[in-house]
């Protein structure tokens, strides 16, 4: 067993007899030429590496498999899920992950355990390159179902203030965790044809058991989109029911400014009339408070028998 840690360059090695995980995180130019001088690695491969926008994909060489994978990371400050791209090389002998961004805490996390517990090491590369990779990739996949279990009791959440409180803020919430669903829809869907493809292919350095291994795996990422899948009806649904309450609202204000307008109409007809610089029976020439207050009795009484009408048609 050994474990050595390059200060200059950010490259971990994990070995466990003829073992070797390479872990390296937020590589630079440094860390591609290391990767290229002690494994030959294509250098498109390296490329790959250091674009950080990869779809993810699997790629088999004559001594190595190359996947690029992502994972969803949730931010907080922005209230989104984004990808974090992991590539991989595995060959017969050795492991190698290179995390772009850091912050894969799953990750980080099992290198950490690997490094500083034996057992640890024994369990995980005392076998084969192809169960550590089983082991990664498990670790990161199982890191998606807390977001999954996030984005449910938001879901929740939101379907009782939708029949309650259906304001602005219940409206922007809802866009703001259908933008995070699709953000994570579009990170899993492409993992599947990678995991399957593991599932399924032979590849000379993987030993036994490998379909049952990433059979679990893909069962598991299979769970994840399912529950996507459920989430996107129910967020459709209640953005739906949003829209709904939102133009229910708009409609019911523009009934009451026109039943407004309806009952104003006839008043504004009969002040308009009066109000003409012409001699009228009951007008200002007339000058008698009778005369006034007559004019104010039709004018009302014009009002009420709209607001009946209205209320006749049942439309009020």
């Amino acid at each position: 067993m050994a474990i050595a840690e390059d200060h200059e360059l950010r490259v971990q090695t994990i070995s466990q007899g003829r073992l070797t995980w390479v872990y390296i995180e937020r590589p630079t130019e440094a860390e591609a030429q290391y990767l290229a001088d002690n494994f030959g690695f294509h250098p498109l491969e390296i490329d790959d590496v250091m674009s950080r926008a990869q779809r993810p994909k699997l790629d088999e060489d004559d001594d190595h498999l190359f996947i690029v994978m992502q994972f969803p990371v949730f931010n907080k400050t922005n209230r989104i899920t984004r990808p974090s791209e992991v590539d991989v090389f595995v060959g017969e002998n050795y492991v190698v992950t290179v995390h772009c961004s850091g912050d894969l805490k799953p990750l980080s996390k099992f290198s950490q355990e690997c490094q500083t517990r034996e057992e640890s090491r024994a369990a995980y590369l005392g076998r084969n390159s192809g169960y550590l990779l089983y082991h990664i990739i498990d670790r990161l996949v199982n890191y998606c179902f807390p977001i999954l279990n996030r984005i449910v009791e938001n879901i929740e959440e939101l379907e009782d203030l939708v029949f309650t409180e259906p304001v602005p803020e219940t409206v922007r919430s809802i866009s703001l965790l259908r933008r995070d669903l699709i953000s994570f829809r579009r990170v899993i869907r492409p993992q599947i044809g990678v995991i399957e493809t593991l599932e399924q292919e032979d590849y000379p350095f993987f030993k036994e058991e490998q379909e049952v291994y990433f059979g679990d795996i893909a069962d598991h990422v299979r769970k994840i989109w399912d529950g996507l899948e459920d989430c996107k009806e129910v967020v459709d649904g209640l953005y739906e029911t949003s829209n709904w309450f939102t133009s229910h609202r708009i409609q019911e204000i523009m009934r009451v400014l026109t039943i407004i307008t309806v009952i104003l109409a006839p008043l504004t007809l009969l002040s308009g009339i009066y109000g003409m610089n012409v001699p009228l029976p009951g007008g200002a020439d007339h000058g008698s408070l009778a005369s006034f207050l007559g004019i104010v009795a039709l004018m009302s009484a014009t009002g009420i028998a709209m607001l009946a009408f209205l209320r006749h048609r049942h439309w009020i």
